[in-house]
């Protein structure tokens, strides 16, 4: 599906303002902050309390929740292998598009496959940080805040990932953040010093 290409006689149009002009307005270099774990590990509340840092410091953020796509973007994907390849190709070439208007977008995508994500570091370059966000699968059980993995463990969801479903764990993660041993505001301050420390706000 995603190597598929359909469109011809097509030419990208070049803008008279560049990703540069954008983060000099904003204050702030653009970045893809790419948090990836098993549901319920803490993706989405970590990705909005680093957003709230960052938008109480000036900071233009999106945070591009996987359900939330689901509900339009790619609600016409399910969660065979084939359709979260494509899934996360597609949130890939987003990210691409937010970081090119100079803003800071985290993902909160389960994203199992490694081969996926590095199709996503290749879409967005130097502007791709990858955060794992790691949490014991039993935790995640035992959290289990949809009550999905309860689900999963009666056989009525197919294809879950950690229980029917792979999950390849990142082995070169700029960010690893223990969800199961921190708290949010110690996993929050970590990724937000991480970004000092980068330089994303110095323009």
């Amino acid at each position: 599906m995603a190597d598929q290409v359909k469109a011809t006689n097509i030419t990208w149009h070049h803008g008279d303002i560049i990703r540069e002009d954008r983060e000099k307005s904003n204050g702030h270099r653009s970045l893809v902050l790419w948090f990836t774990g098993l549901s319920a590990s803490g993706k989405s509340t970590l990705a909005q309390a680093v957003q709230t840092i960052l938008f109480e410091r000036g900071s233009k953020t999106y945070v591009l929740d996987g359900d939330n796509v689901r509900h339009g973007l790619n609600k016409d994907l399910g969660f065979s292998p084939a359709d979260r390849e494509e899934n996360i190709r597609r949130i890939g070439e987003v990210s691409k598009l937010f970081s090119d208007a100079g803003i800071i977008v985290l993902t909160a995508f389960i994203s199992p496959y490694r081969a996926d994500r590095d199709k996503a570091r290749a879409i967005n370059g130097d502007s791709f940080v990858e955060v794992y966000v790691q949490c014991d699968l039993g935790v995640c059980e035992e959290r289990d805040p949809k009550g999905l993995y309860k689900k999963a463990r009666a056989g009525q969801i197919p294809e879950f990932t950690g229980i029917s479903a792979p999950y390849e764990a990142p082995e070169n993660a700029e960010l690893v953040i223990d969800t199961s041993a921190e708290t949010l505001e110690e996993s929050a301050a970590k990724v937000v010093a991480y970004l000092e420390k980068r330089g994303l706000f110095s323009v």
